[in-house]
């Protein structure tokens, strides 16, 4: 008889133990699709579209393009560097410039747009004093000069790789989509 009870105590020890295991496994599960059901409702809006046109590098950790549709679209370009689409790093600060400038183009018309569009430019220079002036060269061979767009420029000690001399943002401003 006591080994019955043992038995019977073991058993049911066990039982418990798997009862915790399933009802671990059932909240795991639950947290789980909760988690997957909050990662989709914190994916973008219909109305927001991110790109890495052809003709550019590919990046891990960021998009080129983001456009945000509306009563207009609203296009964010990420900083931009001397790389072409095939990761070749342009020799030289006005090559890299021409090479930014280039980048934006295909961003722009991965969307429908061009340079007419952009209505704001953030430059990052390494080195103001001699930089500054032939980027504004090379910038308004793209840009319109009769409505150029705002612009800010920034030195700054170090871009995010060696060999970078120069890196540009645009937000341009599109009609919406027909």
């Amino acid at each position: 008889m006591t080994a019955e009870l043992t038995s019977a105590s073991a058993l049911a020890a066990d039982e418990s133990v798997a009862s915790r295991r399933d009802f671990v496994t059932a909240a795991v599960t639950v947290v789980a699709a909760a988690g997957a059901a909050g990662a989709v409702q914190a994916q973008a809006p219909a109305n927001v579209r991110f790109l890495n046109p052809a003709g550019m590098a590919t990046p891990a950790t960021y998009s080129h393009v983001v456009e945000v549709s509306g009563p207009h679209r609203t296009v964010y370009i990420a900083g931009q560097t001397g790389v072409d689409g095939s990761g070749k790093l342009a020799e030289g600060f006005r090559a890299q410039a021409v090479q930014v400038m280039e980048n934006i183009k295909v961003a722009l018309a991965s969307v429908g747009g061009g340079f007419e569009h952009v209505v704001k430019i953030n430059t990052y220079l390494t080195d103001t004093a001699t930089q500054a002036p032939i980027f504004r060269e090379v910038r308004d061979a793209y840009v319109n000069k009769a409505a150029r767009p705002a612009a800010t420029s920034v030195q700054v000690v170090r871009l995010a790789q060696p060999g970078y001399l120069i890196e540009v943002e645009a937000i341009a401003i599109l009609p919406p989509k027909a």
